[in-house]
């Protein structure tokens, strides 16, 4: 039986607290985020006139943040 150094389950213990704070932190944005690529997915799929604008569809379903960054830089005069 191997018994460990009570300084190491007290470390332990603190990087797990660490790490559940920082998921549980990141929890929001992905939802977030995946919430928007529904939308996004409802979006480009109900305003697709053929397969292959459907297959775009998806694709700018999954890098839609991208679009919007991009349109907000350009609106604020970005270079």
């Amino acid at each position: 039986m191997v018994l460990e150094n009570p300084k190491s389950i007290n470390i332990n213990q603190k990087t797990h607290n660490v790490m559940k704070e920082k998921v549980q932190k990141k929890a929001s944005s992905n939802t977030v985020y995946g919430l928007g690529i529904i939308g996004a997915l409802i979006y480009y799929i109900s305003n697709a006139t053929s397969f292959w604008m459907g297959v775009l569809g998806i694709l700018k379903a999954i890098v839609w943040p991208a679009f919007l960054v991009y349109e907000l830089l350009k609106y604020v005069g970005a270079s």
